[in-house]
């Protein structure tokens, strides 16, 4: 008869990752109950070749996605909405309407300032007139003065009435340019009731209705360039000891080709916060097919150099001896052939190997990185096990082996990073939610 067995797969987080517990479940007819026994007491585990290699360093982080240009469109005027032009999503060119404010108040305000203007434009015109009256009557003077038919005193008195009325005249020019500079204002603020697209981009987080009252504080749209990204890490001080511009980084996305967006480390900002003693670094990219949005949270892993030479296995290998504290993988001499390796995550059409020694050895973890770790005590080619470590009840053991390749242990470490991408996203989403229902819940009472 044909063996059966079921595969059960319960996540828990240790070091960072994901460790999928696999319970075997054999019955073979004929047998007799002792063999059964035994059978069930030995754990089916899976394990994997190492292999040597030198490992990429990398500085793992998370940073945040904005769109290219992306910028909030708030009001320069206080005024209701009339008319909303463009929803969520829409495309929109530069100086395209996005709504249109109440224009009712600026044109009367615009009327005023107009006939303001006019009234100094003729208030000017009568101090000029009066200015060559003024000129000429001063020439009449002192052509009367010289001939000895007015006094001194007259000649004075009109002098007097020419210097005021210049004063009149630079008065009235003055009055000029502030009508024509409140009335320039005040069209600048009528043509501010329609408000326009900055930049050529697509609309997001529309908080636009008709009838709403908005001020220079209500934004009103998002507004970005989605076909090119940012995206924003923080790095601290003891970081940019090895980071640098131009260093290759991998942006973690499942909707990517392979999971990973490869690209450069385009600039860092020279100023830190003197509190946090952090700034901060960007990276741009293409974003042809949308797959990044603005406001995502991104894993982002900044290579910086490569480690020696030394024996490579999974993150997942590595296990804490519970009872020394120790770190080490758990090691077997037995080999397996090409033929029963499994390469996909289901793995479900692969039997268990027969029971197979497997001893806990310590080991030096020399370095990390892309989901591996490079260690010394353990030789190439030896097989270790990645899932299951837990269930085999000491430092030594045997175990019935599913023997996997290396695409299958990083295919699920991937998977673990991304469900561990998703609990943080929800539970920031949570604390967002608490923090609402917390401010209502102390609210004061109307």
């Amino acid at each position: 008869m044909q063996k059966m067995f079921t595969i059960s797969m319960i996540k828990k987080t240790s070091s960072g990752f994901c460790i999928l517990l696999i319970t075997a479940l054999s019955a073979c007819s004929g047998h007799s109950d002792a063999d059964q026994t035994a059978a069930r007491v030995i754990p089916a585990v899976e394990a994997v070749q190492t292999r040597t290699g030198s490992l990429p360093l990398t500085q793992r982080l998370s940073g945040v996605v904005e769109a290219k240009n992306q910028i909030g469109i708030y009001p320069e005027v206080s005024a209701v909405i009339e008319e909303v032009f463009v929803q969520n999503g829409d495309n929109v060119k530069k100086g395209k309407p996005l709504v249109r404010l109440r224009d009712k108040e600026f044109l009367e305000r615009m009327k005023q300032a107009k006939a303001g203007y006019q009234i100094a434009l003729a208030q000017l015109k009568q101090a000029e007139a009066e200015l060559k009256e003024q000129e000429a009557d001063i020439k009449r003077n002192k052509t009367l003065a010289e001939q000895g038919l007015i006094s001194p005193t007259d000649l004075e008195t009109a002098q007097t009435r020419y210097i005021s009325s210049e004063a009149s005249v630079a008065l009235a020019r003055a009055r000029v340019d502030q009508a024509h500079s409140t009335l320039e204002e005040r069209n600048e603020n009528l043509a501010q009731t329609t408000i326009r697209a900055p930049i050529t981009g697509t609309v997001g987080n529309r908080n636009a209705e008709i009838g709403m009252l908005v001020t220079g504080s209500t934004r009103l749209f998002t507004l970005g360039q989605l076909d090119e990204v940012r995206v924003n890490v923080i790095l601290t001080d003891r970081m940019l000891a090895y980071i640098e511009e131009g260093q290759t980084v991998d942006i973690m996305d499942e909707r990517a080709p392979g999971g990973v967006l490869s690209t450069k480390l385009s600039r860092i900002s020279p100023f830190l916060n003197p509190v946090s003693h952090s700034t901060e670094a960007q990276i741009d990219l293409k974003n042809q097919e949308a797959i990044l949005k603005p406001g995502m949270f991104v894993t982002v892993d900044i290579f910086y150099g490569e480690s020696e030479q030394a024996t490579l296995v999974p993150l997942s290998a590595l296990y804490e001896n519970p009872t020394t504290g120790a770190i080490g993988v758990f090691v077997t001499d037995a080999t397996f052939d090409d033929a029963s390796l499994v390469t996909t995550p289901s793995g479900q059409s692969i039997e268990l190997s027969d029971p197979v020694d497997f001893r806990f050895k310590q080991v030096d973890v020399i370095a990390k990185g892309r989901m591996e770790a490079g260690i010394g005590g353990i030789p190439d080619g030896k097989w270790v096990i990645t899932i299951g470590q837990n269930l085999m009840g000491g430092d030594e053991g045997k175990a019935r082996v599913r023997p996997v390749r290396w695409t299958r242990v990083e295919r699920l470490q991937n998977l673990q990073r991304e469900d561990l991408l998703e609990d943080l996203v929800k539970r920031q989403q949570k604390t967002s939610i608490d923090s609402i229902l917390m401010n209502q819940n102390n609210r004061p009472a109307d």
